[in-house]
């Protein structure tokens, strides 16, 4: 009776940490509407490797001052980069806002946590380059655009990357959500969860490393997190830094848990930001004059 009992709820586990894989991985596709009055945008889109056709919004800025690429969170879409999008623009950037991959208006079978993802980036990147030639160029993602814009391969052609609220790996990532929710039970839940990707998405975990790729990147890099973030906690947002290539800065928000930091510290956000963009995004350099 009592090996029975422990059969079923085996059993009855396996059967719902499998439908929270399944509920976890869905697109979060839905329709975002007219583009903001208040800001000069041009719905775009383009092809990207993710068999994507990436949806977005591009905002003109001002020449030679460079462009700026933002990246959103886990199912969410390019709507919740849209205070910072405003805040560049006035400091006259020109801007892309997207949509990944299964996500707002850019179909996708399964979110892919980044991985697919990264691709997404890769082709807003050269999308860009290409409307914004002679620009340089920024990327500013949280949480799941932070680790995509770590993940891309070969490293962005970018000059500066600007990375809020990132996880070092899917598998702390997971363990900290569930325990977060469930206690020490979702730690046993972790490894059920974790190798379902190969089945599920046909990546392994160790796809899904941005601390394993952030010691190749080169270009200078803003790490932002939040003091009581629960889902990416500061020593793991620590240890990530810890394992960059330099140049690189740290801004630990007091108080902040895994938010919108921009809505939680709108002053020191934007004091912050726009300082590293000015300093790392150089103009482009004049043309020399034919002999």
């Amino acid at each position: 009776m009592v090996v029975a009992l422990l059969v079923a709820v085996v059993v009855l586990g396996v059967i719902f940490v499998w439908n929270l894989g399944s509920v976890l991985i869905a697109p979060a596709n839905h329709p975002l509407g007219r583009p903001p009055a208040n800001l000069p945008v041009q719905a775009v889109e383009f092809p990207s490797a993710s068999g994507a056709t990436v949806h977005g919004w591009l905002v003109p800025g001002q020449p030679g001052k460079g462009a700026v690429v933002l990246l959103h969170g886990n199912r969410a879409s390019r709507l919740v980069m849209l205070s910072r999008a405003e805040f560049l623009s006035r400091a006259g950037y020109a801007v892309l806002l997207i949509d990944f991959q299964a996500h707002g208006e850019s179909l996708g079978k399964n979110l892919t946590f980044g991985f697919l993802e990264s691709r997404d980036v890769t082709a807003a990147v050269q999308f860009v380059r290409e409307r914004c030639p002679g620009e340089s160029i920024g990327v500013l993602g949280i949480s799941l655009g932070a680790a995509a814009a770590l993940l891309a391969e070969p490293p962005l052609p970018v000059q500066a990357l600007v990375l809020e609220s990132c996880y070092p790996t899917i598998y702390q990532a997971t363990e900290d959500r569930l325990v977060m929710r469930f206690g020490w039970p979702g730690r046993l839940a972790t490894p059920l969860l974790t190798c379902q990707l190969p089945f599920r998405l046909g990546v392994v975990p160790a796809d899904l490393q941005p601390i394993r790729h952030v010691g190749n990147i080169r270009v200078p890099k803003l790490f932002i997190a939040g003091t009581e973030d629960r889902d990416t906690t500061l020593p793991e947002s620590r240890a990530l830094f810890a394992a960059a290539a330099g140049p690189k800065q740290f801004w630990p928000v007091t108080g902040a848990a895994h938010v919108d930091m921009h809505a939680f510290n709108k002053a020191g956000y934007e004091t912050r930001v726009l300082d590293f963009l000015a300093a790392n995004l150089p103009p482009p350099r004049p043309l020399e004059p034919k002999p």
